[in-house]
């Protein structure tokens, strides 16, 4: 039990108890990366305890649709890791770490049969290889898939395995803060949203799985529960983020009806012969790019963004995305869940064309860390997209979950070897108090004037007009100017409307998330205004050339002396260099 000293202008003392929990590994989040790698920490006789802020089975990879990259040559024998590599290098307009990436690339194919010893089925050729569809920016079609729900049945299949290996499971935790001792992971703080009570985890060491951050957009594919944990919980520790001002739009996501807007059309549309079309019947992308609809994701987010804001868009801010084209019998087959998602919003695609429009999607800057997942801080990891630099400046379609199988395998093998024979640290019993009166003094609610979800509605404005597709300098300055509003003038007078109760308040959690969302605006901002070029997801009217000679550099982010500073490091061309 606790005694935290009351603020100020509160007369009285407020007791707390809080459960302290042990474990050998925590991982926090529980989606591909977070699963995968508690997996892989079991077979190191350690004790893993997954701390997951949704119900087991209900993360973000679920809503990964199209598929998943794997060099194997079954659609076109020419394709190799080395093709892979130069895809993804280039994708990413040199901007990734390529010694990630060529991880990535080398070890994707090994991850795809682990998933198949762990139950999932992947559909197949008919002489019985894994099927492989084409996505954006690839040389030859090397997405496997399960029709249009892999991660779906990637999910499931790691559940399956966490609860055959009884891996322990902890739902619908929130953790606050991670606690660190002599630059060692020892703790992390946490919410029982089910309960209310609050828990103190003691580990030696922690993977960072939680996810993205696109619920600080107005339109995002994401789930409520991206909200940029991670980033800030690791640079609060004292880890380092890189690549910040790198978030992408997809190209396609539903446009009406209003309550639909957001969700995600799946890649693998296109990828099955699906063609885009405006409101004047041009297939516009022959303008654009020439891989027409298969071009890299952040161009045809600009095609589409620029035919709308020049007048050949449809009424509610779209384009056409047909598919009527191809056989019926394909289209339900291969694309169910969109047959499927449309057919709820009174649309046949077989017979008629679906309404599509950019949205956030995918975060590609991240928490910093080496080829072993490792961040700054010992014991500390980080997989999934929460890692930066796997993707440079855009990701290729496909990449994502691949990378949740290779680099949680990769985190979950180094956090347990870590885990391994050392004593715990001590946790800062001071830094827990002070994470304790943060969370009381949101959890009592007095004298608020603005609940989470009014600041959440203001954030979002801010980031959808002022660093969205397109960005100028004034407006990435004016929504910089606007988040630091929110910060100090919104942030300090944020309440909950029900203090009475801490058991499954669901607002309590979503205000902390606010307080994440915020923070990870400000440093996507920041950032943003410093990269002056334009390189893959990161598009300035202002400054729209991409400038090798002065700007092929990351930008790292970290906290010194409670005070946010950044600097620039080359990225390291290790394997291939950009064009001349």
């Amino acid at each position: 039990m606790l005694v935290i000293r009351s603020p100020e202008n509160w007369s009285g003392w407020i007791v707390v108890s809080y459960e302290a929990v042990e474990t050998d590994v925590l991982i926090v989040g529980a989606g591909g990366a977070g699963l995968r790698a508690a997996i892989e920490a079991s077979r190191y006789n350690v004790d893993v305890t997954i701390a997951g802020k949704e119900m087991l089975g209900k993360a973000h990879t679920v809503m990964a649709e199209g598929g998943y990259n794997a060099a194997l040559g079954n659609a076109d024998p020419r394709d190799n890791y080395e093709s892979h590599f130069r895809d993804t290098i280039e994708g990413g307009a040199w901007l990734n770490d390529q010694d990630l990436a060529e991880i990535l690339v080398k070890e994707a194919p090994d991850r795809i049969f682990d998933l198949e010893e762990f139950g999932a089925v992947f559909d197949r050729t008919p002489d019985g290889k894994l099927a492989q569809r084409m996505f954006g920016k690839q040389s030859y079609p090397r997405t496997c898939y399960v029709s249009d729900y892999t991660g779906h049945e990637m999910v499931s299949a790691l559940v399956d395995e966490v609860r055959r290996r009884g891996i322990k499971f902890m739902q619908e935790i929130f953790i606050s803060k991670l606690l660190v001792n002599n630059g060692t992971m020892a703790g992390a703080v946490a919410i029982d949203v089910k309960s209310g009570d609050i828990l103190v985890f003691r580990t030696k060491a922690a993977i960072l799985a939680t996810g993205g951050a696109g619920r600080m957009y107005e339109v995002t594919t994401n789930p409520a529960s991206a909200t940029g944990d991670g980033r800030i919980l690791a640079i609060d520790a004292g880890a380092e983020l890189t690549d910040m001002e790198m978030f992408q739009f997809h190209p396609t996501a539903m446009v009406w009806p209003p309550s639909c807007k957001g969700i995600l059309v799946t890649e693998g549309v296109r990828g099955e012969g699906g063609m885009l079309f405006n409101v004047k019947g041009e297939r516009f992308m022959e303008k654009y790019h020439k891989l027409l609809d298969l071009a890299p994701r952040d161009v045809i987010s600009r095609s589409i963004a620029t035919e709308v804001l020049e007048g050949r868009g449809t009424t509610h801010g779209g384009v056409f995305l047909k598919v009527s084209h191809i056989p019926a019998e394909i289209i339900k087959d291969r694309l169910k869940t969109m047959h499927r998602q449309f057919s709820l919003a009174g649309v046949d695609i077989s017979k008629e064309p679906m309404e599509v429009a950019p949205a956030a999607h995918y975060y590609m800057g991240g928490v910093r860390t080496d080829v072993r997942c490792e961040t700054k801080v010992k014991g500390l990891y980080a997989a999934g997209e929460e890692q930066g630099g796997v993707h440079g400046a855009n990701r290729l379609g496909g990449n994502s979950i691949a990378a949740t199988q290779v680099f949680g395998k990769i985190a979950g093998e180094r956090a347990a070897s870590f885990a391994k024979g050392r004593t715990k640290e001590q946790v800062n019993k001071d830094e827990i108090e002070l994470e304790l009166k943060r969370i009381d003094k949101i959890s009592r609610g007095e004298k608020y004037e603005f609940l989470p979800s009014q600041i959440r509605v203001e954030l979002n404005r801010v980031t959808w007009e002022n660093a969205g597709i397109f960005r100028t300098g004034d407006g990435l300055a004016k929504g910089l100017n606007d988040v630091e509003r929110i910060d100090s003038k919104m942030l300090p007078k944020m309440g909950i409307s029900d203090a009475g109760t801490r058991q499954y308040n669901k607002e309590l959690a979503e205000a902390l998330e606010t307080i994440n969302l915020v923070r990870v605006a400000e440093i996507l901002l920041r950032a943003s205004i410093l990269r002056k070029e334009s390189r893959g997801a990161h598009h300035r009217l202002d400054t729209p050339k991409t400038d090798n000679e002065n700007w092929l550099t990351h930008i790292v982010w970290h906290i010194e002396d409670k005070v946010l500073k950044h600097r620039f490091e080359p990225v390291a061309l290790t394997k291939l260099k950009p064009p001349s």
